[in-house]
């Protein structure tokens, strides 16, 4: 769901997208800026038994930091968040916003328990690499599984409609 001036570029996508892709022993999904705090699309993905998530943001470590090792904790899963980096000489220098948006810019890697395995970062360029161990996930969901014997589907249940959307829907 595009915000504020991105919706001059990019138009909301629909439910068919939102999945988990294998990646190893890994199910790896990811969601794009503020979806990442929106309950119900990580649910989609924690049901799809998503072991490693993508947290895909243009803002600052602000935005970030607590909701990376929410996600984390939330899912039982390893939780990336990554952002573009935006230089001063990217910005131009008439912009009297310069000094404050190219400070923004995080790279983190939680683990399934919440803890960092990548710290937070600084706004530079850089290559972080680090190893992930899948049965960490596996641990940490024999505490919590949000999407296995806690999940209440009696109770409680969530459909994705994965349709395109479209202008136009023909019935005959």
């Amino acid at each position: 769901m595009p915000t504020y001036e991105e919706r001059l570029v990019w138009s909301p996508g629909d439910g068919h997208g939102l999945r988990t892709h294998p990646l190893g022993p890994c199910h790896v999904g990811g969601l794009n800026c503020w979806e990442n705090g929106m309950p119900l699309p990580r649910a989609a993905l924690y049901g799809q038994g998503e072991d490693l998530h993508v947290a895909v943001w243009p803002g600052g470590l602000h935005n970030t930091r607590d909701i990376t090792r929410f996600i984390a904790l939330e899912s039982r899963s390893y939780v990336v968040s990554a952002s573009g980096l935006l230089r001063r000489e990217d910005i131009g220098t008439s912009s009297p916003w310069r000094e404050h948006i190219s400070s923004q810019s995080p790279n983190l890697l939680a683990g399934p328990d919440g803890e960092w395995i990548i710290p937070p970062a600084g706004p530079t360029e850089q290559l972080l690499v680090a190893t992930i161990d899948h049965q960490r996930v596996r641990e940490e969901r024999q505490n919590l599984d949000p999407s296995g014997h806690y999940a209440r589907p009696d109770v409680t249940r969530l459909e994705v409609n994965r349709q395109r959307q479209t202008v136009v829907t023909f019935k005959e």
